[in-house]
């Protein structure tokens, strides 16, 4: 079951345009590719895609937020990925034609275009750069995934760092004060971390008073990377 419970959006579906994936693609490629393209709004806590549904489209963020998430033996959940502006999602499915292997979840009110998979992979085929637009994506995503588990076994501060860095890799935006990443409910950097919740909250406050991140209700701010980075061991 795709696209539960959406609400048709008056945005401009070339808004999705704006994604890595789109650029340097000549627009003689991208304007067909987008013809059966429907740009919807969710609001938060919404059901986007559950795992085993059939893969039938293509999913790209306009605005928002998304978790990634799955179970483990225990049935406990696990976040995957946090995805934001310009990201796409669901392009496995559609490449393989198998069924969803994770749920995605809205955090945020969120736009989102989907693609029909025949679009999609008819994209690929004819222009080579869209192939390695998607290569390129799945490695970053590959390196991020092999980095936290390394980290698995880890100290509590090192594994947070690590999940702020990971926010800040993939959807950091620069300020004035140093790269902006969403103030996400602790539960979810829990998940992230491989952390309780609890455990998370002090780490953070640590970080704070050392300097190292500022948080107000919607942001975290990462001054300095570098020196984040070098608080993992």
């Amino acid at each position: 079951m795709e696209d539960r419970y959406s609400l048709q959006a008056p945005a401009n579906p070339w808004m999705i345009t704006s994604a890595p994936f789109f650029q340097g693609l000549p627009e003689a490629v991208v304007e067909p590719a987008l013809t059966h393209l429907v740009t919807r709004t969710h609001p938060a806590n919404q059901v986007i895609l559950l795992e085993n549904d059939w893969g039938g489209s293509v999913y790209f963020i306009g605005d928002g937020w998304v978790k990634i998430r799955t179970y483990n033996m225990e049935g406990k959940e696990v976040t995957l990925n946090i995805l934001g502006k310009g990201e796409l999602f669901g392009e496995m499915a559609a490449l393989d034609e198998v069924p969803r292997s994770t749920d995605v979840i809205t955090l945020t009110p969120t736009v989102i275009g989907s693609m029909p998979a025949q679009d999609f992979v008819k994209l690929l085929q004819i222009e080579p750069l869209a192939g390695v637009r998607l290569s390129q994506l799945m490695a970053r995503r590959l390196r991020q995934v092999n980095r936290r588990l390394r980290l698995r076994e880890s100290d509590s501060q090192s594994r947070v760092a690590d999940t702020l860095l990971f926010l800040a890799e993939g959807q950091g935006k620069k300020g004035h004060t140093g790269t902006e990443i969403p103030n996400l409910p602790h539960r979810e950097l829990s998940s992230l971390s491989g952390l309780a919740r609890e455990t998370v909250t002090r780490v953070l406050t640590r970080l704070e008073k050392k300097g190292l991140i500022k948080r107000d209700p919607d942001t975290i701010c990462i001054p300095d990377l570098s020196a984040l980075e070098r608080m993992i061991v």
